[in-house]
């Protein structure tokens, strides 16, 4: 009789209690992890290409955040902001007020999770504007509760059999040059994809019936779509011409993942909210709603808040993040980062036919996968067997994208680099095991 090890003891003990709708992409238990590596509890090591979807960029259990969430919990782990207000949340909201783009005055609202973020943005707006639409783009993702999902653009897996949805919600091409709505190419274009927004305007909605237009800057699980530099300019330029709120949503883009705190950055506009969560906790379930203050203090008080928003322990280890990038200066690092990477996905394309296209900003990169250069055919079992490869060989990544076909790398900002480039050498074999098929 074989003896089981204790993954397969786990994995026979998931399928008992935990429905197969709660899906993980890497079938490995998780015993530690430091950094940018993760150890399962049969002692392998993983190099982290994923970092949980976007939230450890600070790396796995930085000793800064640990010691602050042990300090925390040992004088109080919760009373609710709305009962006992404590000084940890009132100290995060002002450095995220302070260092929020755009010079009007801000005020931020904590809540638990990247949807519920969003829903609350969308409430805000909703409640200033006194109007209903919410226009979101096309290959989109904001979340998975009602709300969020309904704004979420992919039908399969996060809106399939769970319809009704939420009214008033309508979607617009995205800037996904790649695969341009408009049969264009870019530059000449124009930047159809944002000036359609003023006809949309016009034509399906009505801009007196619009509260907000959500973007997220670079789209995360839609593939990692990188607007053109003009596009949000463009696209604010309307919302603003209209009285339309403009809600950037942060959740994986923001806390250092482009290069810069809030990806919106790269292209010189002042969102009018944003929301952010993932990494700016450092690993904690915390996510915040930054507005201009206009916006947010519009709402009557007791209309905001929740059980377990701005929980102490959380907006402790939130402060401990802010230290961190400014004492290790981790925006600089993840700009070189995000150089050497490129440098290396760039010179996969030049190696591999299968690389339609690589992008992102800063060192949240993608690469997409497609059969042929020519038709853009998605290639996503190629694109499941790279991954699969990766993960066999001690590197954890995922697969976003509308059709499957995209790989995203989300490393902690401080891989080392020769973590950085064992891990791009695994891709690179997985990619290279296809032409051996």
């Amino acid at each position: 009789m074989v003896e089981k090890n204790k993954s397969d003891y786990l994995s026979e003990l998931r399928k008992k209690v935990i429905p197969p709708g709660y899906k993980s992409a890497a079938q490995i238990y998780v015993e530690s992890a430091k950094g940018a590596v993760i150890r399962d509890i049969e002692g392998k090591e993983y190099i982290d290409f994923a970092g949980g979807i976007g939230v450890m960029n600070v790396g796995h259990s930085h000793p800064k955040v640990v010691a602050a969430i042990k300090d925390q919990a040992e004088k109080f782990t919760h009373t609710c902001f709305m009962v006992v207000p404590y000084e940890s949340a009132i100290k995060l909201a002002e450095r995220l007020c302070e260092i929020a783009p755009g010079t009007a005055p801000k005020s931020t609202l904590f809540v638990n999770s990247g949807s519920e973020a969003v829903e609350n943005a969308v409430k805000i707006a909703r409640y200033y504007t006194k109007r209903q639409a919410i226009i979101a783009l096309e290959h989109c993702y904001h979340g998975r509760t009602q709300l969020a999902m309904t704004l979420t653009s992919k039908v399969n897996p996060f809106k399939l059999g769970f319809g009704p949805f939420a009214p008033e919600v309508y979607h617009i091409p995205a800037p996904y040059c790649y695969r341009c709505s408009f049969g264009l190419k870019y530059p000449g274009c124009g930047v159809a994809c944002a000036e359609n927004l003023g006809d949309f305007l016009k034509t399906r909605v009505g801009a007196e019936c619009t509260a907000a237009v959500i973007a997220e800057p670079v789209l995360g699980e839609g593939g990692f779509i990188t607007p053109p530099p003009e596009y949000f300019t463009k696209l604010t330029g309307i919302c603003k011409a209209n009285g339309v709120v403009f809600i950037a949503d942060e959740i994986q883009s923001g806390t250092g993942r482009t290069g810069k705190m809030f990806a919106i950055e790269h292209y010189g506009v002042e969102p009018d909210i944003i929301t952010l969560a993932k990494s700016f906790a450092g690993g904690m379930p915390l996510s915040a709603v930054i507005g201009k203050r206009e916006i947010m203090n519009s709402v009557h008080p007791g209309g905001l808040g929740g059980t377990y928003s701005a929980n102490p322990i959380a907006c402790s280890a939130a402060l401990a993040v802010m230290d961190i990038f400014t004492e290790e200066n981790l925006l600089q690092k993840a700009e070189v980062l995000g150089k050497k990477m490129r440098e290396r996905l760039v010179a996969f394309q030049k190696k591999f036919e299968i690389i339609g296209e690589v992008r992102g900003l800063g060192p949240m990169l993608a690469i997409e996968l497609v059969k042929d250069q020519e038709t853009k055919k998605p290639a996503a079992e190629e694109t499941s067997a790279v991954q699969k490869y990766c993960v066999d060989h001690g590197v954890v990544i995922l697969i976003c994208g509308t059709y499957n076909n995209v790989i995203r790398f989300l490393p902690p900002l401080c891989i080392t680099d020769q973590e950085l480039n064992k891990g791009l050498s695994v891709v690179e074999e997985g990619l290279a095991s296809l032409q051996n098929k």
